[in-house]
């Protein structure tokens, strides 16, 4: 798998707010430069971390709607002699 991804306009999106967190929270001025490789690293080193999360939360969604379909295809069956 690759590591992720970012268009020009998100890293410039993501930047600002790194830095705008420094600024606020920690007082601190950092450049883009800086704000660029933190991004790079957390990417990097937690990125997938985050990329698995929102895997299993699809897969719970889906899971949960899948669940939904087998009932509602359930209430649709007719009555016969047969039983399951």
């Amino acid at each position: 798998m690759e590591g992720i991804a970012f268009s020009s306009e998100e890293r410039g999106v993501i930047v600002k707010k790194i830095q705008l967190y420094f600024a606020e929270e920690l007082g601190q001025k950092i450049g883009s430069f800086d704000a660029e490789f933190l991004l790079d690293f957390f990417a990097k080193e937690t990125g997938a971390y985050f990329y698995n999360r929102g895997l299993y939360d699809a897969q719970a969604l889906l899971a949960a709607r899948l669940d939904d379909i087998q009932d509602a295809i359930y209430q649709l069956e007719q009555p016969t002699e047969f039983q399951r």
